[in-house]
């Protein structure tokens, strides 16, 4: 059979990230010393005016240069007729031009030695193949000179660190940005300024916001490199319809883990309709959802499934606590509030361990009718003695030892009358403990609010929104605590992929070779090999049609269980040879194959997918139907290790059946991680015409047995 030959690649978990000078380079781009606005107009309200009137009315003391060959000035300032009369290279410049002037600006900036530029301009790639070809050219014409473009079909980008506000959007309308320290990097100029706009109603800042457009070059995923390695921002929160390339995306979310930098994502586009409508306004390949997710999983990202979620994770993050193993522990005085947060908690996986008992008991003898066990519910009878709450609040955080610790005083802590005796309680508390993530669930006027979070709190008036946010937290500490995990080097096999898509047999044994072991079976092409076979093998067998071209034999009627002689397996050749003519009249027969019927063992699979993205991803779930009908399985970027392959199959929910329950023999989990580090090791050996493997089922023997592949499928690209 003809064959060729996969490229052995280097044994190394992945490729060479980029590091933080490579994202350092944005500083052009985010940080000028001076800028040019070609298309600059005269009215600050239109699309080439207000940047310019943004840029002198908040003072940005680097130069501004507007271009435009009909006016001697522009909002006051003086105009030059074109690039090449600037005064000097600028360091950035903004393209607000018609579409077919866009790629003039662009050469003409590049030939004068500018070094970034922001293109308002549209009518690109998100419109139509025509557009899509006129971006090529702009790209093309950029890399030539060595200049980053970001866009085209962008809004820009603000810097208020250095009042730097290259962007038309009307959002300032309602106010500047406030300081703080949470980095807005989005594709949607229009949804990346909505998220700017929420974020300082709620008083939180936002001071640098970077909106990619079409990403013709410049991606989200170099913005939160960026950031990642920035001085001025210490929480990102990142808005994608799409992820455009994989490499700089990884290396970015792998820098930001690294430096203790959350990022809370809104990736969008998890239906069928929703990653049309991506493509459709971005351009981007939405890819395979549950992929992207399984990416963001690995470098510990939360997805937000709202703006308003999004935000709450961002201000808790501000905190910059992030406990590795997070514990809740609950001040109420209210028993009611108190069972909606463990609810809360209990869903998102949140610990609330007990108090312990001689604290209760200490409890219980101030508040004899106090709930000490946690929640801990103090009742309103603190309402008579408010320093008891101290007492209570000191208790939970010294003797319970939590991370996070609401507080639900609700309208209380807001009162006029009783709301400062209360504060002066959970004042000390908090001073002793500031380690602690701290939460006041309450309502409060907007002087009560600012007052308890300069003491430290955070403030929620909804605690189940306050429960998500600190969950998030435990799982940005779990993240970061992996950081400094090194994967172990994955060696890649030599890999010879047939011509066309192999037969079951021929996919066994590529498989076999790479280090995924199957049953012991032989392929037959009649009945007397088939008898001889079974004889050798031991009764009883499986047998099963023979064929490249039927991949899911199961629909045809294809395998025969438990033969146990000779006469039944010539019987079963007749049956399995007559099926596959009738019902699969075209297909290539290639004869059956005899296989060991094997017992006592849990059926898993394993799979390759090839997403357009990410490259080869890994699955491992229940095998047999259930993993369509479950869908309990888990993903991962190829190659992992051994050691990440059992964390895959630890984090599925049937696991229970891998470890025992019920009485059953405990699997072997070893090996069944070391066959599913070795597929992934030949996916990521095989390039890109493997498109897809299918073990199903991989049947996982008690511990210490090892584990088969009783079928394979290896769906190839022809050619």
């Amino acid at each position: 059979m003809p064959a060729d030959r996969g490229t052995r690649t280097q044994p190394a978990a992945a490729p060479a990230p980029a590091g933080p000078a490579d994202f350092a380079a944005l500083d052009a781009l985010v940080r000028p010393r001076s800028v040019a606005i070609v298309g600059a107009s005269d009215d600050p309200k239109r699309i080439g005016g207000r940047p310019i009137a943004y840029l002198k009315q908040q003072g940005f003391a680097g130069a501004v240069w507007p271009v435009n060959p009909n006016r001697p000035t522009v909002q006051g300032l003086p105009a030059f007729a074109s690039v090449a009369a600037l005064p000097e290279a600028p360091d950035v410049a903004i393209v607000a031009v018609p579409g077919a002037l866009a790629n003039e600006a662009v050469e003409a900036l590049g030939a004068r030695g500018c070094r970034a530029a922001i293109v308002f301009t549209s009518g690109f790639a998100e419109v139509d193949e025509a557009g899509a070809a006129a971006q090529a050219a702009l790209v093309a014409t950029a890399r030539r000179h060595g200049m980053r473009i970001l866009g085209p079909n962008s809004l820009g980008l603000f810097n208020a660190a250095i009042n730097f506000y290259p962007t038309f959007s009307t959002s300032f309308e309602q106010g500047w940005p406030l300081p703080g320290r949470i980095g807005i990097a989005s594709q949607s100029g229009a949804y990346g300024t909505h998220i700017f706009t929420i974020a300082r109603a709620r008083g939180l800042g936002t001071p640098i916001c970077i909106m990619t457009g079409n990403e013709a070059d410049l991606s989200v995923g170099e913005v939160i490199g960026w950031m990642a390695q920035s001085e001025e921002v210490d929480v990102i929160a990142a808005y994608a319809e799409g992820i455009r390339e994989s490499e700089r995306f990884v290396a970015a979310l792998d820098l930001a883990r690294r430096n203790r930098k959350p990022v809370v994502m809104m990736k969008v586009g998890r239906s069928a309709l929703g990653a049309h409508a991506a493509r459709s306004h971005t351009a981007s390949i939405a890819g395979d959802d549950a992929v992207t997710q399984a990416v963001l999983d690995e470098f510990g990202v939360v997805r937000a499934r709202t703006t308003e979620e999004m935000l709450d994770i961002a201000y808790a993050a501000t905190k910059r606590i992030y406990p590795a193993r997070n514990t809740l522990g609950v001040l109420t005085i209210s028993g009611g509030a108190g069972v909606l947060i463990s609810d809360a908690a209990e869903a998102l996986g949140l610990a609330m361990p007990p108090m312990p008992e001689a604290a209760q008991a200490e409890l219980r003898a101030l508040v004899p009718f106090c709930g000490p066990r946690n929640p801990v519910d103090c009742t309103a009878q603190v309402a008579n003695d408010w320093p008891l709450v101290g007492r209570f609040a000191e208790s939970v955080a010294a003797d319970g030892g939590y991370s996070s610790i609401i507080a639900f005083f609700t309208q209380t802590a807001g009162s006029r009358t009783v709301g400062e005796a209360l504060r002066e309680q959970l004042k000390g508390a908090i001073a002793r403990h500031p380690d602690r993530l701290w939460v006041l669930s309450a309502i409060l006027p907007e002087e009560g609010r600012r007052r308890y979070e300069e003491d430290g709190f955070l403030v929620f008036e909804d605690p189940s929104r306050a429960v998500v946010a600190l969950h998030a937290m435990g799982r940005f500490g779990e993240s970061f605590a992996r950081a400094g995990q090194t994967a172990a080097a994955v060696p890649l096999p030599e890999v010879r992929l047939p011509g066309t898509t192999p037969s079951e047999a021929v996919a066994k044994r590529l498989l076999a070779e790479a280090g995924v072991p199957a049953v012991p079976e032989r392929a037959c092409g009649d009945a007397a090999a088939a008898v001889a076979a079974a004889e050798e093998i031991g009764y009883p067998v499986v047998l099963k049609i023979l064929s490249p071209d039927i991949l899911h034999k199961s629909e045809i009627g294809g395998v025969l269980l438990d033969v146990r002689d000779a006469a039944g397996v010539r019987a079963g050749v007749a049956t399995l040879l007559e099926r596959a003519r009738e019902r699969a009249p075209g297909a290539r027969i290639e004869g059956v194959l005899v296989a060991k019927q094997i017992a006592g063992a849990v059926e898993m699979a394993l799979g390759i997918t090839r997403d357009p993205v990410f490259g080869p991803v890994a699955m491992v779930g229940l095998g047999g139907v259930f993993i369509e009908v479950l869908k309990d399985f888990a993903l991962h970027r190829c190659p992992l290790d051994p050691a990440q392959a059992e964390r895959m199959v630890r984090s599925l929910r049937g696991f229970p059946l891998l470890d025992g329950a019920r009485g059953r023999p405990k699997a072997d989990v070893a090996a069944l991680a070391r066959a599913l580090s070795r597929l992934s090791a030949f996916a990521a050996a095989a390039g890109p015409r493997l498109r897809s493997v299918d073990v199903n089922p991989l049947l996982v023997l008690p511990e210490g047995q090892g584990c088969y592949a009783a079928d394979a499928v290896i769906e190839l690209a022809e050619g």
